[in-house]
């Protein structure tokens, strides 16, 4: 092992947290490690979510994957409605 960190890149944004769900679901069931950032951040700032889904201060939730697993991720994303 080479200690190195993975390389993530972006590979889904939403404001929309059933498309996070179904986003987060594909990935899991394609076997495909991701990380979630923001999502922690959208109830911890000041106004909560607004009817949009999401906090305007904290932005979308992004879910981010090893560069290696970005085309398969996409892949399996491809279908996701993600506005």
């Amino acid at each position: 092992m080479t200690g190195e960190a993975p390389e993530l890149v972006t590979v889904f944004q939403t404001a929309n947290p059933i498309s996070l769900a179904l986003a987060k679901g594909a990935l899991e069931s394609e076997g495909v490690p991701f990380v979630t950032q923001g999502e922690g951040l959208q109830d911890l700032i000041g106004l909560g979510r607004f009817p949009g889904g999401f906090n305007v201060a904290a932005g979308p939730v992004k879910i981010l994957v090893d560069a290696g697993d970005a085309e398969r991720a996409r892949d399996a994303l491809a279908d996701i409605d993600n506005s």
